[in-house]
């Protein structure tokens, strides 16, 4: 628990190496994870080579960490080991489908979270490039991804050569609903997000962006609807590419 109280995420790295018995062991553990069907509809492909960093950096718009760290993680929902399984055992699959992703694409997530957090407790420094899936098609081609497999996270892993202050995060009033769901009162909004909009560097974000108040900077600048309509027939095509639709 106070491991992932105290998480932060860190993005400057030391130069010195993550062993590769270090990184299975953390995987190998992270594999106990929550996983549907016990089938484990996941993959991990080991980023470790500078060449290959770079091919991948602009895929993550040029952020620094992913040729900064001396490991980059891009974890993928995987349903073709399975099928391959199915097939060679006389079982007929039937998993191209969206549903076949979304679970597989939740137990990814499963494995992800379970690998940051043992990552963290071994005094490791992460990073979650939430860029995966917006270049979803670059990725599946740079890492050579057969059918019935698709970039689902990308994490940055090495020991950390920083200690940032911590970001915020909403009351526990905003996110936890009893027995049903409780929609939200202007009166809730306003509460929910106050400390958030009262926070220094958030206050001067919306002034540099001239804008009046934090949410504009999220919706005119940071996730535009242009943007995420673009990025959605992205993937969209993607998901075809890959079999899933």
């Amino acid at each position: 628990m106070t491991t992932i109280k105290n998480r932060r995420t860190i993005r400057k790295y030391k130069s010195e190496e993550v062993a590769a018995d270090l990184l299975n062991r953390l995987l190998e553990s992270a594999a106990r994870a929550a996983t549907m069907g016990n089938i484990q509809l996941y993959s991990v492909v080991v980023t470790r080579d500078k060449d290959m960093k770079e091919k991948l950096s602009p895929l993550h718009f040029g952020q620094p960490m992913v040729k900064g760290a001396p490991v980059v993680l891009t974890f993928c929902a995987d349903f073709n080991r399975f099928t391959k399984w199915c097939e060679q055992r006389k079982a007929t699959p039937g998993y191209d489908n969206f549903l076949s992703f979304i679970n597989a694409a939740s137990d990814t997530l499963l494995f992800v979270q379970n690998f940051t957090t043992l990552a963290e407790e071994a005094g490791l420094g992460t990073c979650y490039l939430g860029t995966t899936v917006y270049n979803s098609q670059g990725i599946i081609e740079a890492l050579n991804l057969p059918k019935l497999t698709f970039p689902i996270a990308t994490i940055t892993v090495g020991w950390p050569d920083e200690c940032p202050e911590q970001t915020d995060r909403l009351p526990l009033s905003g996110i936890v609903h009893e027995e049903t769901y409780k929609d939200y009162s202007e009166d809730d909004i306003d509460k929910i997000y106050e400390y958030k909009e009262s926070l220094q560097e958030n206050k001067h974000f919306v002034e540099i962006n001239n804008k009046e108040t934090l949410a504009q900077v999220f919706t005119d600048l940071r996730y535009t609807k242009k943007d995420n309509e673009a990025m959605s027939s992205g993937l969209i095509e993607a998901l075809k590419h890959q079999g899933f639709l």
